[in-house]
């Protein structure tokens, strides 16, 4: 993932290896929506709802928030049912996830979807460097950066 935030200007450098490397991204923030690496790496609906508060109280800190790039459907349910708990859409419905969707939240955020980029993504080429490295020019355009 690094060296495709590198290439679209997110990262200081293409790799990280420790907390200490000098790696510094800007005008992006990572996050997640859930806080723990669960048996066979797939939370359950009730992991996901013990870290939801978490998650809203991460979002309402970032105050110039103006596109979220969700990696993979758990992230992508994860954050629209943020935006229902905060009272920025409805419901979810005209919402699907697929690569490359991109739709605008009732905040004036950007939603860009992108398949996960887990090892079983890119090995198999469902998630190639290019669409992954397109996703992330997409955000910078609809972020103003």
């Amino acid at each position: 993932m690094y060296p495709v935030l590198y290439e679209a200007g997110f990262a200081s450098q293409a790799k990280a290896v420790s907390r200490d490397d000098g790696m510094k991204l800007t005008g992006m923030w990572i996050s997640a929506v859930v806080r723990c690496a669960p048996p066979g790496n797939k939370p359950s609906p009730e992991e996901q709802r013990n870290c939801a508060p978490w998650l809203d109280e991460e979002i309402a800190l970032l105050k110039e928030l103006r596109v979220v790039v969700c990696l993979g459907k758990i992230a992508f349910d994860g954050f629209l049912n943020h935006q229902l708990r905060a009272g920025r859409i409805g419901a979810r419905k005209g919402f699907e996830f697929r690569h490359g969707a991109e739709y605008a939240m009732g905040d004036g955020v950007a939603l860009i979807a992108s398949y996960h980029p887990s090892l079983q993504n890119t090995n198999t080429g469902k998630l190639t460097r290019r669409m992954f490295l397109d996703v992330f020019w997409r955000a910078r355009v609809a972020a103003g950066l």
